[in-house]
């Protein structure tokens, strides 16, 4: 683990802090080609992506802090403040939430955004969840896996000689393969809203399962039966869009064309002159 990865005079630069900023830059990235594919204009992804990022922020600490009130009287100003503590559903949320709002200020379709940040959405998770890694937090319970390792500077710490599942990797690697997975289903994602569902499913999913070996913590069933109240509300939501989309594409199908008669020198009337 590196928690700390260099320092240039008086400013330290953290491993936590480097990923997060490389997975909003590769999420705007994402974005940017995301927009020029569904013919829209790339130039709002930089105000989409900072509102998104300072939401995102914003509501995975004030979800952090919500699930630890009664640690927060302790000491309010280090708890809001520091860099630990940021909960994935209250950043999702609440940064999904600031980019609705500039998109409406912009008079760009809602539902079109979330579409193209979907996968925006999983290459950014990716980082983050390597951000955890290198931090050496949100780690694992204790395993004898040959792949299990110990966070002895962790946050917290674990035990001298006690090594644990790297759940952060896991995460990392499921969200890698989130975002081959929707760049694979694409062309048969097409409908409004099916991409965010197909994440939404995607990512429900990998929450509810990695919870299982994750360490235990405040709010860990609430955040695994989150993970499996989106997983199932979208799920049920792509099945209706994609349902629709199949219905009107046979309604088409079966709807008779219209036939034009051919023009053709025999069909050609001439007309006299009057005179």
């Amino acid at each position: 683990m590196y928690p700390e990865l260099f320092s240039i005079g008086p400013f330290t630069i953290h491993s936590f802090g480097l990923m997060m900023a490389l997975g909003f830059v590769a999420a705007g990235v994402v974005s940017y080609f995301e927009f020029k594919r569904k013919g829209m204009n790339p130039e709002y992804v930089y105000w989409l992506t900072l509102a998104a990022a300072v939401g995102g922020l914003l509501g995975s600490k004030i979800h952090y802090l919500l699930l630890n009130l009664d640690r927060v009287g302790d000491d309010p100003l280090a708890m809001t403040f520091s860099g630990a503590g940021l909960v994935w559903y209250g950043g999702f949320i609440v940064g999904a939430l600031a980019a609705m709002a500039v998109a409406r200020l912009f008079r760009i379709s809602i539902i079109k955004v979330l579409d193209a940040g979907a996968p925006a959405a999983a290459i950014g998770y990716a980082f983050g969840r390597m951000g955890c890694f290198l931090n050496g937090d949100d780690y694992g319970i204790p395993s004898a896996l040959p792949w299990a390792m110990g966070f002895p500077q962790g946050s917290p710490p674990t035990p001298p000689g006690v090594e644990v599942q790297p759940t952060q990797l896991y995460e990392s690697f499921a969200a890698l393969a989130i975002f081959g997975i929707l760049l694979y289903l694409r062309p048969r994602l097409k409908s409004n809203g099916a991409m965010i569902s197909a994440f939404l499913v995607m990512a429900g999913i990998e929450r509810f399962l990695v919870e299982f070996v994750r360490f235990e913590r405040d709010g860990q069933l609430q955040q695994q039966y989150l993970g499996l109240a989106t997983a199932i509300l979208a799920g049920i939501a792509l099945f209706f869009i994609q349902k629709r989309a199949r219905s009107a594409q046979v309604e088409a199908a079966a709807k008779p064309r219209r036939a034009f008669p051919k023009k053709g020198p025999s069909s050609l009337k001439k007309r006299k002159s009057p005179g």
